[in-house]
This record gives structure tokens, C-alpha cells and sequence, in this order.
């Protein structure tokens, strides 16, 4: 498991890039979260987001909120015989915010038993929380990835199965 929440990867396919983009919109709604006609979505509806020309922003559609729901990124290129299909996982900025604030208060709090108190106990306890909040961070956020990764893996699949 990696420590950061950042993950990459690479996939080739055989589609070309206008294919790969075209496949992408179909399934991807760029939804307004203050008009409430936008929250219904049928169920071939897979990902938030925008796609553009060279790449997109997307994320998975999620029933309840998910705080560390994956955000990718990602871009296509066009090569000879199909594309490449730059993927890049990160959290939203709002999740990184809280989850860094949150650490480093621990962290500080920890110092501050530690140092300037002298309690230790009390130090060692904020330090296990501002290390449990942050791995526990980690896993719901690699947990999030997996799931995100077999829906965008499926519709790729899926649209290569219909391909031949």
C-alpha cells in the first residue's frame, strides 16, 4: 500500500483515442450539485465529471458520500494501433486538506504533551491517533481506488468485447 494518496497507471488499449473519449462521454455526466434535476442519473451513468479533447476529470457515481472517493485524472494518446490511457488517482483537494489538517494537529498536540506539559502518555496517545487517522485515510482511500479501478477496467473491457 502506497503511504501517499496519489496513484498512477498506464493502460493500452486497442480503441483509438476518439473512441476512448466517445465511450467516456457516454457514461460520464457533468452534474451541478445545486439543481436537484441533475442528481437523478440513470443507472448507465458510471462517472462525474467532464471529458474534454485531450483528457478528462472524472469520478465514480457514488449513491452516499465517499470522502475519499478517488478523483482521476487522466489523459489519451493516439498511437498506431490504438491509444495509451494516462490514469492519475489522487483525493480531492477538500479530503487532502481535512486529512492533513487533522494530522497535523494530532501531531502538534503530541509535541506539545511531549515537550511542553512533559506527559508523555498523553503525547504518545495523540501521536497513535494522528498516525491511525492518517493510515486509516490511506486504506479507505486505496479501498476506493480498487472499486474505481474495476468500474473504469469494465467499461474498457466492455467496450472492447463489443469491439470484435
Amino acid at each position: 500500500m502506497n503511504l501517499l494518496p496519489y496513484h498512477t497507471e498506464t493502460l493500452v488499449s486497442v480503441l483509438s483515442k476518439k473512441e476512448v473519449l466517445g465511450h467516456l462521454m457516454r457514461v460520464t455526466r457533468e452534474v451541478n450539485f445545486l439543481d436537484s434535476r441533475t442528481q437523478v442519473l440513470p443507472d448507465s451513468i458510471k462517472f462525474n465529471g467532464m471529458i474534454g479533447q485531450e483528457g478528462f476529470r472524472i469520478s465514480r457515481v457514488v449513491k452516499k458520500g465517499e470522502t475519499f472517493l478517488p478523483l482521476i485524472r487522466g489523459e489519451v494518446e493516439e498511437t498506431p494501433r490504438g491509444s495509451i490511457i494516462f490514469l492519475k488517482f489522487q483525493l480531492f483537494p477538500t479530503t487532502v486538506f481535512f486529512l492533513a489538517f487533522w494530522s497535523i494537529v494530532l501531531l502538534a498536540f503530541s509535541g506539545f504533551y511531549f515537550f511542553g506539559i512533559k506527559n508523555p502518555i498523553y503525547g504518545l496517545l495523540c501521536l497513535c491517533l494522528g498516525i491511525v487517522n492518517y493510515l486509516l485515510g490511506m486504506f479507505f482511500f486505496h479501498r476506493q481506488i480498487k472499486m474505481t479501478r474495476k468500474v473504469f477496467h469494465d467499461l474498457i473491457n466492455f467496450q472492447m468485447k463489443d469491439k470484435d
